[in-house]
């Protein structure tokens, strides 16, 4: 059996194997934002073989203080983000993923609604 991974203050635990056969959806989606923070630029712009330049120029959007990593249109309603890779549906950085993603599912917004969250992610075990 799978490890379900817990965390405190959280009504919902959570099975990583699902991961495998979920396509992606916690990447997928309506438009928002990836927030990243300055050591996690740096990491995924080495990770890249990028200049801290290069990568911004090629992946972040300022917004006001802060910034978030681009979206790729999918189609008309479905956005995905920049490092998703469609083909094989994972995280092409995973290993430098910023921590809004190495997080989820456990996001404070998800705590009141079970689910919304059970719809984007299979791996939600309640």
């Amino acid at each position: 059996m799978d490890d379900i991974v817990k965390k405190e203050g959280y009504s919902y635990g959570f099975t990583p194997s699902a991961c495998a056969s979920c396509g992606g959806a916690c990447c997928i989606g309506e438009s928002g934002y990836i927030w990243i923070k300055y050591p996690e630029i740096e990491k995924m712009a080495e990770f890249l073989e990028l200049t801290i330049e290069e990568f911004a120029t090629m992946y972040l959007k300022k917004v006001k203080h802060r910034y978030s990593l681009i979206e790729k249109r999918l189609d008309e309603e479905n956005y995905a983000c920049i490092f998703f890779d469609e083909t094989i549906k994972q995280c092409s950085v995973y290993p430098v993923r910023p921590l809004q993603c190495r997080t989820f599912p456990f996001w404070e917004t998800f705590k009141g609604n079970l689910a919304e969250l059970k719809k984007e992610c299979p791996g939600i075990i309640d």
